[in-house]
């Protein structure tokens, strides 16, 4: 009997080789190979052209090609069509992630309703609930619309006959890491599998005009599980962030090939499902405590959206001569160095102190324009001077500890003022951005003193 062919494949990015590596030449990683068997019929990797000639591709005029904006689907959830960029395209493929109980089916079952309702068909593959399980978070959510079939099922020519039989317009799979095909000898999750579902599926929805949106797993580093083939082969990725234990959500775009790739969306998980957030800054700001040193407000963009959040910083007296440092939201090693200017260009000294940095809200931003903010609330704790909450504070900082400037600072500025807010600095470099007849006082800082001066001394 002949012995079974065997290859080794890297779960990161998809190299095979012969025999096992600890290192993987392609991209780097240690220890990510793993065993798979090889397949001996090769038919599967003919021409789709020769099998299929009366389906064959043809050369098209460029003017002669439908454009695909103008016939995007609503999905009738504000905060979804905003990171789509305005709905989702017909015939495009999409791929959702983020960690095991953030809300990913939520959400991908509350579109189902909005999208039904206007007689559309929807396809919801589950590959890791029964049906009965699916109906019951449907009737949780509410969703009584007749155009949505939903199919328990892992086998994907059996999914790919339901879609001819059905035509759906959109094709939900629950997950990626699931579905499996006879092709492919090894098991479901694994790299091959992954990656040769995803090939057919994309076919799948090219060739059909058919919307598919699949959700992929993550690994306990945040990445999407599986090889990074199949970020590459689909037209969207979509990251669900947040805590668990925590009701705000963020759903980040990182991957767009029909719109921006800046845009987040913002919902609230409840007992109804997720309720989007039309107001992030007053979301943010919520439970924001008063007459506490260490507190303070800065504007970032999101995209083409400003935001107010607040940054909170903790410094207290350490006995031990490694005094730790950490950070939560945003960058560590920014927050690291942002500590060593502010040491060296304002004096004031923290090695005899414990230094925490915390983003509120659940949100991570690491957008420079929030340097100054965290010099702010730093600086604020180890002085135990209150911040006057009234001020917004805007700039990025250099080594130098000047206050560099930052990008759409008028959008900034006015959503600074709407928010009642009296006071907002602003680098020296944004002072002709200022919009008029604005009601707040605007003040320019040209370093770090400056700024610390306003902030420490304002009445």
């Amino acid at each position: 009997m002949a012995k079974a062919k065997v290859k080794f494949v890297c779960s990161a990015c998809g190299y095979e080789t012969g025999k096992w590596l600890g290192k993987c030449p392609s991209c780097g990683e240690f220890a990510t190979f793993v065993e798979e068997a090889v397949a001996d019929d090769k038919s599967r990797f003919k021409s789709p052209v020769a099998d299929e000639s009366k389906g064959a591709a043809r050369p098209l005029i460029l003017r002669d090609i439908k454009d695909l904006d103008a016939n995007r689907i609503k999905t009738g959830i504000a905060e979804l069509d905003r990171v789509l960029s305005g709905g989702l395209v017909c015939g495009s493929f999409t791929l959702v992630g983020g960690d095991p109980g953030i809300g990913k089916s939520t959400l991908l079952t509350q579109l189902c309703k909005p999208i039904g309702s206007e007689g559309r068909k929807i396809l919801y593959v589950s590959g890791e609930e029964s049906a009965s399980q699916v109906k019951l978070r449907a009737d949780r959510l509410q969703i009584d619309t007749d155009n949505l079939y939903v199919l328990s099922e892992t086998g994907l020519g059996l999914i790919e006959a339901a879609v001819k039989d059905i035509m759906p317009e959109l094709v939900i799979i629950d997950s990626i890491q699931t579905m499996y095909t006879d092709e492919v000898t090894s098991a479901p999750g694994s790299v091959s599998q992954v990656r040769e579902c995803g090939y057919r599926l994309l076919r799948l929805a090219k060739q059909n005009g058919i919307t598919v949106i699949i959700v992929g797993h993550v690994t306990k580093e945040g990445q999407l599980a599986g090889p990074r083939v199949l970020e590459h082969m689909v037209d969207t990725v979509l990251y669900f962030e947040g805590d668990k234990n925590f009701s705000g959500r963020v759903l980040r775009c990182v991957k767009n090939r029909f719109g921006s790739t800046n845009e987040i969306g913002i919902f609230e998980m409840t007992g109804l499902g997720l309720k989007e957030v039309l107001n992030p800054s007053e979301y943010l700001l919520s439970g924001r405590p008063s007459g506490v040193s260490g507190s303070a407000v800065t504007c970032c963009m999101e995209g083409t959206r400003p935001m107010l959040l607040e940054v909170q910083a903790l410094a207290s007296y350490t006995s031990f001569g490694m005094p730790r440092r950490m950070a939560a939201g945003t960058d560590f090693n920014r927050v690291i160095m942002l500590l060593a200017v502010l040491e060296k260009r304002a004096g004031i000294s923290m090695g005899n102190m414990d230094i925490y940095v915390n983003i509120t809200g659940g949100i991570r931003v690491s957008e420079p324009s929030l340097d100054a903010a965290v010099l702010a609330a730093v600086a604020s704790s180890c002085k135990n001077a209150v911040i006057n909450p009234d001020i917004v504070i805007i700039g990025e900082v250099g080594l130098t500890g000047e206050l560099r400037g930052v990008n759409m600072c008028e959008k900034r500025i006015s959503e600074s003022a709407k928010m009642g807010f009296k006071t907002i600095v602003i680098p020296s470099a944004n002072r002709k951005e200022v919009p008029k007849g604005i009601n707040a006082r605007v003040l320019a800082c040209e370093n770090i003193n400056g700024l610390l001066n306003i902030i420490l001394n304002y009445k």
